[in-house]
């Protein structure tokens, strides 16, 4: 018997977690949004990180 974890295997694992404090503007917004899109917050945040990227200075 294996010790590993058992689970989906994935290309791309999502092992860091975050943990974030919001306002009452940004908890609407990300609630309104993931309702419209029909995402969980997680995966709300991960594709606002990444519209983030264009901002970055090169």
């Amino acid at each position: 018997m294996t010790s590993s974890k058992m689970g989906r295997p994935t290309d791309n694992p999502k092992d860091t977690p975050l943990f974030v404090r919001l306002d009452q503007e940004c908890r609407e917004i990300l609630t309104a949004y993931c309702e419209q899109r029909n995402v969980n917050k997680a995966e709300a945040a991960r594709r606002g990180i990444k519209k983030l990227k264009d901002d970055l200075k090169k």
